[in-house]
């Protein structure tokens, strides 16, 4: 397995990662591998693209809660606007979701 390269503490502590529930998806007209959700970060409500919908049906998702990156800058996809990036394991491009097995408060970070 190639590793990238090292960063430092600092960028990683740039990042806000938190705990997020996807509330609904949908399929997008056109698009066989990825699909628009609706993630809950406790305080806020945000539209995100989701990959891997060829490997998932679009209701998979909803109930999971993940983590996700929170201030990645947007991104316009498929005519949606994401503003957060779920994680994954990265399996032969198949996605497969970090998730939390305990109810953890939405929106906690991680760190």
């Amino acid at each position: 397995m190639t590793f990238m390269t090292n960063v430092t503490y600092e960028d990683f502590a740039k990042l806000d990662i938190r705990v997020a529930k996807v509330l609904s998806t949908e399929k997008i007209p056109g698009k066989s591998k990825i699909i628009k959700g609706v993630i809950d970060l406790g305080d806020d409500h945000r539209d995100v693209i989701i990959g891997g919908a060829q490997y998932y049906e679009a209701d998979e998702m909803v109930g999971k809660t993940v983590i996700v990156i929170a201030n990645l800058e947007p991104k316009k996809m498929a005519g949606v606007e994401s503003n957060a990036m779920l994680l994954a394991a990265d399996v032969d491009d198949k996605p497969f979701w970090l998730t939390v097995s305990e109810e953890v408060p939405l929106g906690s970070p991680i760190k």
